[in-house]
């Protein structure tokens, strides 16, 4: 069986997710008990707990988003409770409308998509995640954007010379994985929103 670079990356992507998920939950399981032990309480506890919960939040929602794609259905509370584990915190909010289970290959788009738009919302803002009759549209809003033309370019198939850092990787994962379902990702942008189209 021959491996093409795209699914290799996503092999490994799963991989990662996977064995990572089983310590993190084992760390906030030891913190949850120390806590109700009493041994340890305190401004210390409460910083560990959340950066448990928040590594434990970015797994869930990479193993999706960057993770081997398949046509498993996703049920809707599980992508709610990633999304809403994911905004915790954050800059970001996430809201996700679709009321039936999804295809994972659809969510990962999806994911990919908000993960581009997180990059063009540093301020913060709101993802909204909408599907209609198969077609999806993926919003970003804030009140500062900061859009690189030349690198969202490579998103909707034009001409870039952007160059893809790891941090910049759904770049290019999102018009690979949305080719592979014989999709084009569309983008518009007006001052406060960008929006993205599968």
């Amino acid at each position: 069986m021959s491996v093409d670079n795209a699914n290799l990356a996503a092999l490994i992507g799963s991989r990662i997710c996977h064995d990572l998920i089983s310590p993190i939950g084992a760390i906030n399981n030891g913190l949850e008990l120390l806590g109700m032990s009493g041994d340890m309480s305190g401004p210390e506890l409460e910083l560990i707990s959340d950066s448990v919960a928040n590594a434990n939040a970015r797994i869930r929602f990479f193993r999706i988003a960057f993770g081997a794609a398949s046509e498993q259905q996703i049920s809707r509370a599980e992508v709610v409770s990633v999304l809403e584990d994911i905004g915790k915190g954050g800059r970001l909010k996430y809201q996700w409308a679709p009321q039936e289970a999804s295809s994972r290959t659809e969510v990962r788009l999806a994911l990919l998509a908000a993960l581009c738009l997180e990059t063009g919302l540093p301020y913060g803002g709101t993802v909204k995640i909408l599907c209609a009759d198969g077609k999806w549209t993926v919003i970003g809003e804030g009140s500062k954007l900061n859009i690189d033309d030349d690198l969202w370019a490579r998103v909707s198939g034009g001409t870039s010379s952007a160059t893809v850092t790891p941090a910049l990787v759904q770049f290019a994962m999102l018009p690979e994985a949305a080719k592979d379902l014989g999709r084009t990702v569309r983008v518009e942008q007006t001052l406060e929103r960008v929006t993205v189209h599968f």
